[in-house]
């Protein structure tokens, strides 16, 4: 289910990219489409238990390439949100990005 053989750099994450990521890994977890995952749906509106939330985190980090804070999920509790947090903070590591 998780797709870390195409994980990016830092310098090629984009909020698009993360969005995209997490709706793909949303909707695999649901059994549906990426297309029907509303990613300003709050997380924990989508029914996931808290061991898929942790699971979900787990493999974000892994596709990453970097640990989350721990409180990510809780403080941007939506896909929109959090993939914004997480290439604002890659940014903010000093890694070049290009295009959102």
């Amino acid at each position: 289910m998780s797709d870390t053989t195409n994980a990016p750099g830092t310098a090629e994450l984009t909020v698009e990219r993360v969005q995209n990521w997490i709706t793909t890994q949303v909707a695999a977890r649901l059994e549906t489409t990426a297309d029907q995952v509303d990613v300003h749906k709050y997380f924990d509106e989508f029914g996931l238990d808290s061991a898929d939330a942790l699971v979900l985190a787990g493999e974000l980090e892994k596709w990453l390439g970097f640990e989350l804070e721990t409180t990510a999920m809780w403080y941007h509790p939506t896909i929109a949100e959090l993939s914004a947090h997480i290439v604002e903070r890659s940014s903010a590591d000093g890694a070049p990005q290009r295009g959102n």
